[in-house]
């Protein structure tokens, strides 16, 4: 029984997943969700329903649109996948019940933003406040505690992004002689509301530790950025999840309290 249940899981999660996709593609553009019907993009074809089941599809098409064979970007099967372990996680961590029910629509919120911040590097405010509002439910910590982590790790976070933009603008804009650096923020606006979250899940020790971890996951990414696509920007939110996540599985604080 228990097995099935996880098999359930999974399942339901990629089905999940292919929703989170359409959101990804249409939320930045303020297109309805519900009509029309999911399309390709290339030839317009609306997809048929056994062209569309969630990660079969994408391995029995071999990426490509089955009516005019264009390439299907990687990330719809990914962000299937994500959705479908991470809701089996879930599920061997909590059973079915509310707070399974909480917490997956909080990690779907975050794979959605994570996605959309790849592509376009802005995310909506209002999925910024759904996770917030989320996290608070989802703690184990009491409510005022859990504001208080999030008060004082984003004033932290604040100040850091006023020292490190100070540092991006005036000192190496000079040094580098790149001017498109005068105007660069450290931190995007959007990160702030997901480590305010992070810090109420994890509290101030286990959001270190997040924040940490992103910030490693974040360097290959952010070279190659800036020095094959010469793009200075690099999207900070997937990797706060990321790290996130890393924490809450793994429970590196308690190994790190059990090593020192």
């Amino acid at each position: 029984m228990r097995e099935d249940l996880e098999v359930f899981s999974f399942i339901f999660g990629a089905v999940i997943g292919s929703f989170l996709n359409v959101l990804i593609s249409r939320l930045p553009k303020n297109e309805s969700i519900v009509s029309p019907r999911s399309f390709c993009p290339s030839c317009k074809n609306t997809i048929a329903w056994y062209y569309n089941i969630p990660l079969f599809s994408y391995i029995f098409l071999r990426a490509k649109c089955a009516y005019c064979k264009t390439k299907i970007p990687f990330r719809y099967f990914i962000v299937e996948f994500l959705s479908a372990l991470l809701t089996l996680l879930l599920f061997q961590e909590f059973g079915i019940g509310l707070e399974f029910a909480l917490f997956s629509i909080f990690i779907y919120v975050l794979i959605t933003l994570s996605f959309i911040d790849f592509e376009y590097k802005a995310v909506p405010d209002y999925l910024l406040l759904m996770a917030f509002v989320l996290s608070l439910f989802i703690t184990t910590y009491p409510i005022i505690e859990a504001l208080k982590n999030a008060f004082m790790f984003c004033g932290a976070f604040v100040l850091l992004n006023f020292i490190l933009t100070f540092y991006i603008q005036n000192i190496k804009s000079r040094l580098t002689k790149d001017e498109s650096l005068r105007t660069q923020e450290a931190l995007g606006e959007g990160d702030i509301p997901i480590i305010a979250a992070i810090a109420i899940i994890l509290g101030i020790k286990g959001a270190l530790i997040a924040v940490f971890l992103a910030a490693i996951f974040a360097i290959i990414p952010s070279i190659y950025s800036s020095f094959i696509k010469k793009d200075i920007q690099t999207p900070f939110i997937p990797y706060l999840v990321l790290g996130l996540l890393f924490e809450y599985f793994f429970r590196l604080e308690d190994l790190l309290k059990v090593i020192y």
